[in-house]
């Protein structure tokens, strides 16, 4: 019979260092995400809401938020 050998257990966890958009310094990201932005507007898939559109969803939002905590 085989057996496996054992793995110190020293009780240390690596350190997480982070990836991807975590790993960029602040203005990094800022200028990414601007990029991102802009590229959105110019191709038109960008949603613009009218001021009826944001009421509305607004509203609609807060009626849920009061009915939940109704619930509660």
């Amino acid at each position: 019979m085989a057996t496996t050998p054992a793995i110190p257990n020293n009780n240390t966890t690596p350190t997480k260092r982070p990836r991807g958009f975590a790993s960029m310094d602040a203005t990094t990201q800022r200028r990414i995400a601007s990029e991102g932005g802009k590229a959105s507007d110019q191709s038109g898939r960008g949603h613009q809401w009218t001021k009826e559109e944001a009421w509305a969803a607004g509203r609609k939002g807060g009626q849920a938020s009061r009915s939940r905590i109704a619930q509660s």
